[in-house]
């Protein structure tokens, strides 16, 4: 019996690890060179903190972009600035209870103005915000401010090649 309630709790805990998201703590300059590098896809990078309440609240129009064009070359990802150092903590948590499927970081930055500048020259660094690049044309566009679904869509649409 022993044995059998062991496995049961071996093989749940199996079965969470792999469901698990990794989530990494990187700097800017590692998601920048990914969309630099002229590829097919397009990136949508949000920047949103657990503690900001328009940041949460527009988290599902993320992974509903993601879903509905799972078939296309979309990166959609998930930019936290909570503190690294509430990886576990916080942020670990937080993407499990919101079942976040999206690609989901903590951003590592010393230098935030310079950082910010770097995302767009007319960033306060308010959040939510949002940077939306067609890595295969060069084109960006930026939006600082908390979006719908349907202004998601039509953001993305219009930076299709």
């Amino acid at each position: 019996m022993k044995g059998i309630v062991l496995t049961a709790a071996l093989l749940m805990t199996i079965v969470w690890a792999a469901s698990a998201q990794h989530i990494k703590v990187v700097s800017f300059s590692e998601i920048e060179k990914n969309f630099r590098v002229q590829s097919d896809s397009i990136y949508v990078i949000n920047f949103w903190a657990t503690w900001c309440g328009p940041c949460v609240k527009e988290l599902p129009y993320f992974d509903q972009l993601n879903a509905v064009h799972s078939n296309e070359p979309l990166r959609v990802i998930l930019l936290s600035l909570d503190f690294p150092s509430k990886l576990k903590s916080t942020v670990m948590p937080f993407v499990k209870k919101k079942d976040i499927q999206s690609e989901v970081h903590v951003l590592n930055e010393k230098n935030m103005d310079a950082f910010i500048k770097r995302v767009s020259e007319t960033w306060s660094g308010a959040i939510p915000a949002t940077l939306i690049v067609n890595a295969k044309t060069g084109k960006y566009q930026f939006y600082e401010a908390e979006l719908t679904y349907e202004q998601l869509e039509s953001y993305y649409q219009q930076i299709k090649p």
